[in-house]
């Protein structure tokens, strides 16, 4: 593991692989940068892999204390500067919106970026009446309901899965306790397009053939105001590609770190 203090004073984690070039990893919702493991494995024999442990997601740190996006961003820009530069950052769904929000406030901190299907707001709500329904479901002490409507409804995963997903948290007492903070990932950030537009660096827009279609209508929305920006679309694969294909979505980082990395 590697550490570094944010501007709060907060410590920040990440686990830290390989040698060479940097490549930080931000994890998508309910994780701790471990379902990544695979992806970083493969890129570990050419590059030091930085998987940062999100405070939102962190079990010592208390869900009651509230999300804030702006400190996600600068717990990101502190474990930057203490990996010195140049580094390409890499961010997975609600990860890969920390990821916009870190290029956004520090451009000249990262040489390149990759971001996997981040669920950026198009419209003036995210989530909508589901998401509201998650939380009050949360409330209601019923953590189970609250994952099969926000990945149901919010999410946009097929019925059948949803309802695997609520026998999951109902029977898993990790994922009961990241209930909550799933469904306030992301919390009030709204539409934040006219921001992203002004991002510069080198940006490969990864998506998935089989995974829901809102989440490719955000990459298209990004590529749409990103000039520089370069969309790849994984055939046959959906959002947990870095899973299923963990070749697939090294080889893509690989090829972009190749470009922007000495």
């Amino acid at each position: 593991m590697i550490t570094a203090i944010s501007a709060d004073g907060t410590d920040v984690r990440a686990f830290d692989d390989g040698q060479g070039p940097v490549i930080l990893v931000i994890h998508p919702g309910l994780d701790d940068g471990r379902s990544w493991t695979k992806v970083a494995r493969r890129l570990a024999r050419r590059f030091r892999v930085v998987r940062i442990v999100r405070r939102h997601y962190r079990a010592d740190i208390p869900a009651a204390s509230g999300y804030s996006m702006a400190r996600e961003v600068e717990d990101v820009l502190a474990l930057a500067e203490v990996l010195g530069g140049p580094i390409v950052i890499v961010g997975h769904s609600s990860g890969a919106v920390v990821a916009l929000e870190a290029l956004a406030a520090a451009p000249s901190a990262f040489a390149g970026a990759v971001l996997f299907e981040p669920p950026v707001a198009t419209g003036p709500a995210s989530g909508g009446e589901g998401l509201e329904r998650a939380k009050a479901a949360i409330g209601a002490g019923k953590p189970g309901k609250a994952m099969q409507i926000f990945v149901r409804d919010v999410v946009g995963m097929p019925a059948s899965q949803a309802w695997l997903v609520r026998s999951l948290t109902a029977v898993t007492p990790k994922l009961r306790s990241l209930a909550p903070r799933q469904v306030t990932d992301l919390d009030g950030l709204g539409q934040r397009l006219d921001v992203y537009a002004q991002i510069q660096t080198p940006t490969v827009l990864l998506g998935a053939e089989r995974s829901p279609a809102h989440l490719g209508d955000s990459l298209d929305a990004l590529a749409a105001v990103m000039p520089g920006s370069q969309k790849v679309i994984l055939a046959r694969r959906d959002h947990s590609a870095h899973l299923k294909a963990p070749g697939e979505v090294a080889r893509v980082i690989e090829t972009l770190a190749d470009k922007v990395l000495p």
